[in-house]
C-alpha cells in the first residue's frame, strides 16, 4: 500500500463542518492507504493576519510576519487531528519544522532546501496514525520560522510526496480541477482531464491560482503525479504529469489571467552597460520577484525600463526605486497598479505558427490595447488594462473554441 499525500486548502477547512468533512475523507482514504495530510490555514485567516499586521505597522519586518502567519496552519492541523480522533482513528499534527522542512532565509517567500525528518513521518505512519502537517511553513538552519509564499501549502505537499516516495499527491481545493479559463469569467470553461508539467508551470507563472508554481517544479523534478480536485464532491479532477504520446496536445490548453501584478517604469536611466544589472540586482536583494521586462529604444543616451511585479511588494519597492532613481540620475519612476496579464498556454503552440498573431488580432478587434508582450515556446502573454481583462479572457476563449470537447485551435 503506497503512501497518499493529500493537501486541503483554506476554503476546505473554513469552519467546523468543513473540517469534519475533510476528516471523513481522510479517514476513508486511511482505511486503505497510509495518509499524510497537508493543511492550509482556515478560510481567510492568512489574509486577516496580514491585514492586522499592517494596521500595526504598514511595513512589518518579514521575519516577524513569518512568526505571525505560521500560526494559522498550526490551528488548522490541531483541529483536523481532533476531528479525525473523533472518528475513532489515530492522528498526529506536526509543524513544518517537526517534519524537517528546511528552507533558505528569504522570509515570506522561502524555498525548501531539503526535508530532513521523513523518518519521523514514516514512524508515525507505521503506528497506524494519520500524519497531519502544517503547510506553507518551514524553518531555516538557524531555526527561524519561514513561510513559503502564497499557495505554499501546495509546495509542502508535493515536496513531502517526493521525499516520502508517495504513490500520488492529491491537491483538494474549492474547484473541480484545472479549467480552460476561470469559470467565474467564462461559465462555459471546460475542465481539463490532464495537463503536462510544462503547461501547468506556464499556467501557474501566468497567474493561475490552482497550484503554486514551485509545487509544479517539485512534481516535474521528482516525477510526482499531482491530482487537482474538489474537496466538496467526488468528481475526477485534473491530473498533472509528464507529457507522453497518449496525452492530447491541443494548440491552446487555456486562457489564464492575473490581476495581482502592477507595472513599474523607471524613466530616463542611462543607456549603458551595467544599468539594468544594477536595477534588478537591487530589486532581487529586496526579495522582489520580477516578471515581464521591457527596455525602450535609447534616445539621447537614455532609455526607460518597464517591468511587472506583485502589487503586494509595491511599498517595499518604492524605497528601492527612489534610491535607484537618485543613484542612476534617472528622471523618476511610475507605478501603475491598474494592469492585468492575459496569457494563452498550450503545448501545441511549439509546432503551430500564428497563435500570437491571432491573439493580437482578437484583442485589437475588441479595442484592447497591449502594453507589454512576453513569450515562451508554449505561452504568449500580454499586459493590458485591468478594466479590459474579463472581456479579453472571454474573447480569446471564444476565438480558440476552448469550450469544445476537443479544442480546434486556429
Amino acid at each position: 500500500m503506497g503512501i497518499i499525500v493529500q493537501k486541503y486548502g483554506g476554503s476546505s477547512v473554513a469552519n467546523a463542518e468543513r473540517i469534519k468533512n475533510v476528516a471523513r475523507r481522510v479517514a476513508e482514504t486511511a482505511s486503505e492507504n497510509p495518509v499524510v495530510v497537508v493543511v492550509s490555514a482556515l478560510g481567510d485567516t492568512t489574509d486577516e493576519l496580514v491585514e492586522l499586521a499592517r494596521q500595526i505597522n504598514p511595513q512589518p519586518p518579514e521575519r516577524e510576519m513569518d512568526m505571525l502567519l505560521a500560526t494559522g496552519e498550526q490551528i488548522s492541523i490541531a483541529l483536523l487531528a481532533m476531528a479525525i480522533h473523533a472518528l475513532g482513528r489515530e492522528a498526529i499534527s506536526l509543524t513544518g519544522k517537526q517534519v524537517g522542512i528546511v528552507t533558505d532565509d528569504a522570509h515570506t517567500k522561502a524555498k525548501i532546501v531539503e526535508i530532513t525528518n521523513c523518518d519521523r513521518v514514516h514512524e508515525e505512519l507505521s503506528r497506524g496514525r494519520v500524519v497531519i502537517v502544517a503547510g506553507f511553513q518551514g524553518a531555516t538552519c538557524d531555526d527561524d520560522i519561514t513561510t513559503l509564499g502564497r499557495g505554499g501549502s501546495d509546495t509542502t505537499a508535493v515536496a513531502l510526496a517526493a521525499g516520502l516516495g508517495a504513490e500520488r499527491c492529491e491537491i483538494y481545493t474549492d474547484v473541480d480541477g484545472v479549467f480552460t479559463a476561470d469559470p467565474r469569467i467564462v461559465p462555459e470553461a471546460r475542465k481539463l482531464d490532464r495537463v503536462s508539467y510544462d503547461e501547468m508551470l506556464e499556467m501557474a507563472a501566468a497567474g493561475a491560482k490552482v497550484l503554486q508554481m514551485r509545487s509544479v517544479e517539485f512534481g516535474r523534478n521528482y516525477k510526482v503525479v499531482i491530482n487537482v480536485r474538489s474537496s466538496f464532491n467526488d468528481n475526477a479532477g485534473t491530473e498533472v504529469k509528464e507529457a507522453d504520446e497518449y496525452m492530447e496536445q491541443p494548440i491552446i490548453s487555456g486562457v489564464i489571467h492575473d490581476v495581482s501584478e502592477g507595472k513599474v517604469t523607471l524613466f530616463g536611466v542611462p543607456d549603458k552597460p551595467g544599468v539594468a544589472a544594477r536595477v534588478f540586482a537591487a530589486l532581487a536583494e529586496a526579495n522582489i520577484n520580477i516578471d515581464m521586462i521591457v527596455q525602450n529604444v535609447s534616445s539621447e543616451e537614455r532609455s526607460d525600463i518597464s517591468f511587472t511585479m506583485p502589487k503586494d511588494d509595491f511599498a517595499k519597492a518604492e524605497t528601492v526605486l527612489r534610491e535607484l532613481a537618485d543613484e542612476l540620475g534617472g528622471r523618476g519612476y511610475n507605478i501603475d497598479p491598474d494592469i492585468a496579464k492575459v496569457s494563452l498556454i498550450g503545448a501545441g503552440m511549439k509546432t503551430h505558427p500564428g497563435v500570437a498573431a491571432a491573439m493580437f488580432s482578437v484583442l485589437a478587434e475588441n479595442g484592447i490595447n497591449i502594453e507589454m508582450i512576453s513569450t515562451s515556446p508554449i505561452r504568449v502573454s500580454c499586459v493590458i488594462g485591468e478594466a479590459d481583462v474579463d472581456r479579453a479572457v472571454r474573447a480569446l476563449h471564444d476565438e480558440f473554441k476552448l469550450g469544445e470537447e476537443v479544442p480546434s485551435g486556429l
